[in-house]
């Protein structure tokens, strides 16, 4: 088993091996170039504008119209094969079960790093599949809502492990979407203020019955450790008929977000109210150096421990070049 150990986490995506003893051979993946992805595409239908694409796209993220019709159209074609194969599989299963129940929403689970580009991927999927001709109805939910408030993360020392698995609730994710799965009606998420950097005490929003969820998040595809009972223990994966991971070269991604962070100093920043006012008010030196502070000590430190080691467990993965657009594309084999 050692020959399938890598030191370097980019090993995983050179194209091809001729040597027979390379683990890569023997990969659950098929890797395609973007070039090539893009193929796919077929007669996928663009239904998107340029207007709306730059409305989508978070602060940093340069995703255009052509990035939307290079990888996203024929991830769009993707999923629609496979939520038409889930439909069918359930009214299968609902024949044999001789019951007659309401088909439950098909659940798409992304991941990846901080300042990667999972929030600009959520939103584009979610306009390209709620246009789809058959119209069906898209929620997106991310995992913010679902962090332990400030209040409890300081009183357990957590602060600087927030988006950690340990800062979240758990508990709620999972009875959140066992609820969505479930076909029930009106089920409510917490919501998030990045603004005041925490969980908005008593808002809500309401999922009803949708055909397609988006759930997005930095850690969804987390694993915990398993009981020496067998008992059962569903991980918040276990929920999605879909997953996709949003990848890039970490110097890359520290990149990103450190430009992100200088970005929102001037905008964002100077709010007062603010969780991070105090950083608009500092020198750019100041400010460059927090930044990194906060990259190397907190989300370099989760990257690593905690997020990429759950890129194997994705269906798709969207590799990022140097630029922020996606450059490879792994679709694991059926």
């Amino acid at each position: 088993m050692d020959q399938l150990r890598r030191s370097d986490p980019d090993e995983f995506w050179i194209d091809s091996a001729e040597d027979e003893s390379d683990p890569r051979r023997i990969s659950p993946y098929r890797f395609f170039t973007a070039e090539h992805w893009a193929e796919f595409r077929a007669g996928t239908p663009l239904t998107l504008s340029e207007e709306e694409v730059r409305r989508l796209r978070s602060l940093g993220d340069p995703v255009s119209l052509d990035e939307v019709a290079r990888i996203y159209l024929s991830l769009s074609r993707l999923l629609s094969s496979h939520v038409e194969a889930i439909q069918a599989l359930f009214h299968q299963r609902s024949h044999f079960l001789n019951v007659d129940s309401a088909k439950t929403p098909f659940i798409i689970g992304i991941a990846g790093s901080v300042a990667v580009g999972k929030s600009t991927t959520a939103r584009i999927l979610k306009e390209l599949l709620a246009r789809w001709p058959s119209s069906p109805k898209v929620d997106l939910v991310t995992t913010d809502g679902f962090l332990l408030p400030n209040a409890v993360l300081e009183e357990r020392g957590l602060m600087e492990r927030k988006g950690f698995p340990e800062s979240f609730d758990v508990a709620e994710v999972l009875r959140f979407l066992s609820a969505i799965k479930a076909g029930e009606e009106s089920v409510t998420a917490p919501v998030y203020s990045h603004l005041r950097y925490d969980v908005i005490p008593g808002e809500t929003i309401r999922i009803d019955r949708p055909d397609i969820l988006i759930f997005e998040g930095i850690n969804v595809l987390q694993t915990r450790d398993l009981p020496e009972d067998g008992k059962v223990v569903p991980f918040v994966s276990d929920f999605f008929d879909f997953s996709i991971y949003i990848d890039a070269n970490e110097r890359d991604t520290e990149r990103w977000y450190v430009d992100r962070f200088m970005s929102l100093r001037e905008t964002a920043f100077t709010n007062p109210e603010s969780f991070f006012h105090r950083y608009s008010q500092i020198t750019e030196e100041e400010a460059l150096e927090r930044a990194q502070y906060l990259w190397n000590r907190i989300n370099l430190v989760n990257l690593r421990q905690n997020i990429l080691p759950t890129r194997p467990r994705a269906d798709l993965i969207l590799r990022k070049g140097a630029d922020h657009l996606v450059e490879q594309v792994a679709l694991r084999k059926l």
